[in-house]
């Protein structure tokens, strides 16, 4: 099968994944992305790290790369549009065919993405902190939005994987956490306290290739990687056609968000 094709889904994959992503606010893909697209995005990834971007559009907030030896998680967001291998990634209609599944979407945008990598070695401060992601959105944006998340390497126990509360989706958005701290516990508490609901948590283990989908009210977070090698990873945020930028906000304004109307910004990845 070549990159571009998409096997299609059958109605009971669609109808097992829906329920799942409702019931728990996740959902995880162990094989999405093929080899070959994975060997050449990740040169790529290298490139944009150093500071070198192919269309000449450098990354939000990074416009002169990370040279330095990552000491904390490297979060480049957009670098798909600096990069066209990375765009071919991001873009992967293997990506929107299943986000579409998963939420009943008639069309799934990319509106941001961001470029992970977590240093090897345990190193303190690499830690996710438990967070919502609407938290992050509510003051641009409002409706249905979700998050993909790509592994580019192998995401195992040791690497510091992502971490879901099933069933967090349904606590509404609490406001309680905090993306760049490493004080997990703590946040975890704030959680607890605001919610009242049941403390459980589900690691991503993926294999390079492998997403996982989580819904914009998902708890979730990582800790450090004890593992011997970087955890690389994409994170590609959605909206469907039930989500808009709110009346007194224009994208200029909404931070890394990209113009909707911007194909290369916020392409479409599946549409009916």
């Amino acid at each position: 099968m070549k990159t571009s094709e998409v096997a299609p889904l059958s109605h009971a994959q669609k109808s097992a994944a829906a329920a799942q992503f409702a019931r728990e606010g996740f959902y995880i893909v162990p094989s999405v992305i093929l080899p070959e697209l994975l060997a050449r995005v990740r040169p790529h990834i290298d490139a944009v790290y150093a500071g070198e971007y192919e269309t000449g559009i450098p990354p939000c907030g990074s416009p002169n790369g990370c040279k330095e030896p990552p000491q904390k998680l490297v979060k480049i967001d957009n670098a798909h549009r600096s990069d066209r291998t990375i765009f071919e990634l991001v873009t992967h209609p293997a990506i929107g065919q299943w986000a579409a599944a998963l939420t009943g979407a008639k069309m799934v945008q990319v509106f941001a993405c961001q470029m992970l990598i977590k240093p090897p070695g345990g190193q303190g401060g690499v830690n996710v902190g438990w967070h919502q992601d609407q938290e992050y959105w509510d003051h641009a944006m409002t409706g249905e939005m979700f998050t993909a998340w790509v592994a580019i390497s192998d995401v195992t126990a040791e690497s510091g994987p992502m971490r879901f509360v099933p069933g967090s989706n349904h606590w509404g958005l609490l406001k309680a956490g905090d993306f760049f701290s490493d004080k997990l516990d703590e946040i975890k508490q704030r959680f607890q306290g605001k919610s009242g609901g049941t403390w459980r948590e589900v690691a991503a283990i993926l294999p390079p290739g492998g997403v996982s989908f989580h819904h914009r009210l998902t708890v979730h977070g990582s800790g450090e990687n004890h593992a011997a090698g970087p955890r690389v990873s994409f994170a590609i945020h959605f909206r469907t056609e039930k989500s808009a930028l709110r009346d007194d906000v224009k994208w200029q304004d909404a931070g890394y968000l990209n113009d909707f109307a911007d194909p290369v910004g916020s392409p479409v990845s599946y549409r009916e």
